[in-house]
C-alpha cells in the first residue's frame, strides 16, 4: 500500500521524538501503531477536558499501553477559555489554541515535535481549529500527504486495528447550536445522553441539543437504517433522557449528519 509507505517514511523522517495528541480516534491510532511499529520514540498525550466524550480516556490508555507506548493523560479545563463559553462560529479555533498551547509546551519540555491526526478531508471542511494549530506548528502528517479519512481506515484495517471502523467522537460542544452558551451541566447532559444511547446500541449518534426554558429538547441524529430500532427502544430510553432534564426529544428524519450545525455554512468572525 504507497500510502502506507509514503506515511512511514514521513514518521521516520523526523529527527525528534515525538509527541502524539492522542485522542484514541483512528486517525491518532493509526499513527500511534506506526510510531510504535518503527520503535520511533514518542510519547501518546489524551486530553481530559469537559468537552471530549467521558469514553474516550480508557480506550486512548488500553490501546497506548497494548502498543508499549509511553501515555499521558493531560487535564485541562478548557471552560476557563472566556472566548470560547460564548460559543462562536469560530469556537474550535479558540479551544484548540487553549488546549494545544498546553499541549504544545509539554512537547517543548520533552523536545518533541507535536503530532496531531489532523486528515486530508478535515481541510476540505468547516475547522476554524486547523488555523490554531498551524499557529502552533503542529505536524499533521495524514494531512500533509493528503491521506483522506478512507484511506486511513483502510490502512487501519490492513495493520488490525481494532478502531480501524470506530465511529468518530468530536466534542461535546458541537452538539450545541453556535451562540448557545456552553456550560457544565449541559455538557454533562449531553454526554451522559449519548453513553445511554450507545450503551442501547446505537454507536453512530448525535444528540443535538437545544436549552429552552422548559427544560431541554433533544435531537436524536442516528443513520435512518436505526430509526426502527430506535423507536422501538423509547420506552426505556425515554424516562432515563429524562432524568437528564431532556423535556423534548425528537428523532430527526434527516438521520445522522456529521457536523449537521456547519452545514449551514457558517462565518468566521
Amino acid at each position: 500500500m504507497e500510502q502506507l509507505s509514503l506515511l512511514t517514511a514521513r514518521l521516520k523522517s523526523y529527527t525528534s521524538p515525538v509527541c502524539l495528541a492522542f485522542s484514541g480516534g483512528v486517525d491518532s491510532a493509526l499513527l500511534l501503531a506506526l510510531l510504535a511499529r518503527e520503535k520511533i520514540p514518542a510519547t501518546a498525550v489524551t486530553l481530559k477536558t469537559a468537552l471530549q466524550p467521558p469514553c474516550d480516556i480508557d480506550a486512548a490508555r488500553e490501546m497506548a499501553a497494548s502498543w508499549g507506548v509511553p501515555h499521558q493523560v493531560l487535564e485541562i479545563d478548557e471552560l476557563g477559555c472566556a472566548p470560547l463559553l460564548a460559543n462562536p462560529t469560530d469556537r474550535c479555533y479558540h479551544c484548540k489554541k487553549y488546549l494545544f498551547s498546553a499541549l504544545a509546551r509539554l512537547a517543548a519540555e520533552q523536545g518533541a515535535v507535536l503530532m496531531d491526526g489532523t486528515n486530508a478531508d478535515d481541510l476540505t471542511e468547516y475547522r476554524p481549529g486547523l488555523k490554531a494549530a498551524k499557529e502552533l506548528g503542529v505536524q499533521s502528517p495524514l494531512a500533509e500527504l493528503s491521506i483522506t479519512k478512507k484511506e486511513v481506515r483502510e490502512m487501519a484495517a490492513a495493520l488490525g486495528l481494532s478502531v480501524a471502523s470506530r465511529p468518530s467522537s468530536p466534542c461535546l460542544a458541537t452538539r450545541l447550536p453556535y451562540g448557545e452558551p456552553i456550560t457544565r451541566p449541559l455538557l454533562a447532559a449531553i454526554g451522559q445522553g449519548e453513553e445511554l444511547l450507545r450503551q442501547a446500541g446505537f454507536p453512530v449518534v448525535r444528540l443535538r441539543t437545544h436549552p429552552g426554558t422548559g427544560g431541554l429538547l433533544g435531537r436524536i441524529e442516528v443513520p435512518p437504517a436505526d430509526f426502527e430500532r430506535l423507536l422501538a427502544a423509547r420506552e426505556t430510553l425515554l424516562p432515563a433522557l429524562r432524568q437528564l432534564g431532556y423535556t423534548h426529544l425528537t428523532l430527526d428524519l434527516a438521520g445522522f449528519v456529521s457536523g449537521s450545525y456547519d452545514k449551514r455554512k457558517p462565518t468566521t468572525p
